[in-house]
């Protein structure tokens, strides 16, 4: 281990820190709220009416409601695309914002709080320190042709998981896969589970892999494995790992699970 590499790992967790516990990061998410779910419009603890008009949400808002959309209060009815997030989020009522989202042909509403009971009792995520055993090399081997496979997510339903390719490396003197998405900016995303999930790390983390070069070499950095955002709050729908991404090996490295 150098103390570079150390100390870019050190940046790496105090950055993540700050983002989760951020005001609207993913400690803030206090409901996920699907509007098929909610056919007469009134979502818990929300304001205005909502409903699915194709593949957008109408908002209806009267003066009571209290509501503002792109930062001026607002009444009556406007049309909604589905949200990259909250920071880019339209709608906010006090220091809420409600992002819209869009599953599957599932349209829904996610109320994102400040102050959320999970963001006040964050105490911090439990880290591995890094460790230069836990990165290898890896050499990423795309599908002839994308494949999509139906996982659990952890809300209870089932969805699609796009995989693009497999990523393989050796730990520990151990030939490992693991079935990665690419991502938009050519980035890899693995969903996991290994030897300490459930046991000393969360039931399943994530793996953010750098774009591979036009070998396929990539880097595989256990020491960034992440928690995903439903570690954070139960309102996330996460996926869980697809066939052959529990790992037997013990992964640990990364991010573990939350400080209690």
């Amino acid at each position: 281990m150098t103390a570079d590499a150390f100390e870019d790992w050190k940046q790496w967790h105090e950055h993540r820190i700050a983002t989760v516990s951020a005001p609207y990061g993913p400690l803030a998410l206090s409901g996920t709220h699907w509007l098929e779910d909610h056919p007469e419009g009134r979502l818990p603890d929300m304001p205005g009416r909502w409903a699915a008009d194709g593949d957008a949400v109408v908002l209806t808002a009267e003066e009571s409601d209290d509501i503002r959309v792109d930062g001026t209060p607002f009444t009556g009815e406007v049309r909604l695309d589905a949200d990259p997030g909250p920071d880019a989020a339209r709608v906010a009522h006090g220091e809420r914002r409600f992002v819209v989202l869009a599953r599957e042909n599932a349209l829904g509403v996610r109320d994102f709080d400040p102050a959320s009971p999970a963001r006040r009792a964050f105490r911090g995520i439990e880290a591995t320190a890094y460790e230069a055993r836990w990165s290898a090399p890896g050499r990423f081997t795309p599908y002839r042709e994308n494949r999509t496979v139906r996982v659990g997510n952890a809300d209870g339903r089932e969805r699609a998981l796009g995989l693009g390719g497999e990523l393989a490396f050796t730990l520990g003197g151990r030939d490992l896969t693991l079935q990665v998405t690419v991502q938009g900016d050519g980035s890899l995303w693995a969903v996991f589970a290994d030897a300490t999930s459930g046991h000393g790390s969360y039931r399943f983390r994530f793996l953010r892999p750098a774009a591979p070069d036009a070998q396929g070499r990539t880097t595989v950095d256990f020491n960034r494995a992440l928690l995903p955002p439903c570690a954070f709050a139960d309102h996330f729908i996460c996926p869980f790992p697809p066939p052959g991404n529990s790992l037997s090996a013990e992964i640990a490295a990364g991010e573990r699970d939350l400080l209690r």
